[in-house]
């Protein structure tokens, strides 16, 4: 059975990233029907029928970065890579499962467009998740979880992974890579963030951890690489699971769980901040109503939280609609100046985000 080391959408960007046509070609489009198709009909498409390969395609430039890398730290280790439906490291396996979508810069627009983000869609975003997947891969391949060390500083990697996590956003005894305070999801995570740190060839680890509990990991895995870098991984385990050519879901059906899995599950409890910032008074019948404003400041709102929370931007914009829904419900209406309540209803959104991260009902999903 695989098992998967999973991880929620890293959270590094607010804006839309960027589409590379030229680099993320998988295969000239004559070849694939479905390029010029619209979303509604591409979306009927089987993943196993989309005809995508790794070769030929954007990702063999990431890859080439990632073993510059490895190479600039003297690992010989590389682990393979295929294309499923999302990123992740099955147990026991030394390689790398990438989502599909990076193949493809049609793909990536439909990502955007069911998504709001493109995870990994930009050069330096992706190189941040290979690199954590590396540390996954790795492990795997020098069976790294059987020593004292691994354990004693990381955790063992027996503990159940949760269906959620509480971070504490404050603690440093973690390393800070990909957002949601990731590493303290579980140990096996905490290793692979801890990895990536190490290898970012900006990351002036030494300097940026002094002081922090957490800098004993890093320490911990640069000495460890330095015993097993030039040696080849004992693990030879070519295995794919779940490669894109066995997934029979739609792309429809396989947004549909995406979107299931990360949305908001929680009440809202923002009524009386919205009668603050808003107007129920019969007298302002002539003014927008507060849903239509929500509706047009929204995407703008939605980006700046993103990047001032790293809350995942979907989320977000299940916030935004709930709101939205409550103010119709209301029956408010915009009270003051127009870029004013812009900036307040920013600033409501970004307390009601942080509210929601820092109490008891913040659980992000794994």
């Amino acid at each position: 059975m695989t098992v998967r080391v999973p991880r929620p959408a890293p959270r590094f960007r607010a804006t839309p990233a960027p589409l590379e046509p030229a680099e993320a070609a998988a295969a000239p489009s004559a070849s694939l029907p479905w390029t010029d198709w619209d979303d509604e009909r591409l979306l009927d498409v089987r993943l196993c029928d989309l005809g995508l390969h790794v070769e030929g395609s954007g990702l063999e430039t990431r890859l080439a970065e990632l073993h510059r890398e490895l190479d600039a730290r003297g690992i010989t280790f590389r682990p393979h890579v295929w294309l499923s439906n999302e990123w992740f490291c099955p147990d026991g396996v030394p390689g790398i499962a990438v989502p599909f979508y990076l193949a493809h810069p049609r793909l990536m627009r439909l990502e955007q467009a069911q998504m709001l983000e493109v995870e990994g869609g930009d050069p330096e975003w992706c190189l941040r998740i290979l690199r954590h997947e590396t540390g996954h891969a790795l492990e795997n391949g020098y069976r790294l979880r059987r020593r004292k060390g691994r354990r004693a500083l990381f955790g063992s990697t027996r503990q159940p992974y949760p269906d959620f996590y509480a971070p504490r956003p404050y603690s440093k005894s973690f390393v800070i890579h990909l957002d949601d305070w990731y590493a303290q999801s579980h140990p096996d995570e905490d290793f692979a963030e801890t990895f990536a740190v190490w290898l970012a060839p900006t990351s002036d680890w030494r300097e940026r951890y002094q002081g922090w509990p957490a800098l004993r990991k890093l320490e911990y895995v640069d000495g460890l690489m330095a015993q097993i870098g030039p040696q080849p991984p004992p693990v030879h385990n070519p295995r794919t699971p779940e490669a894109l050519p066995t997934l029979r879901e739609t792309l429809r059906e396989h947004y549909d769980r995406k979107r299931a899995h990360y949305g908001v599950d929680h009440p809202a409890f923002y009524d009386r901040d919205l009668q603050r910032l808003f107007s129920d008074d019969p007298q302002l019948g002539d003014r927008p109503t507060a849903a239509s404003f929500i509706k047009r400041v929204g995407p703008e709102a939605r980006r700046r939280v993103r990047r001032w929370t790293g809350v995942y931007q979907y989320t977000i914009d299940q916030v935004l609609k709930d709101m939205r829904k409550r103010c119709q419900e209301l029956k408010l209406r915009l009270r003051g100046d127009d870029e004013q309540t812009r900036v307040e209803f920013t600033v409501l959104l970004t307390v009601q985000t942080m509210n929601y991260l820092h109490s008891g009902r913040h659980r992000v999903p794994l």
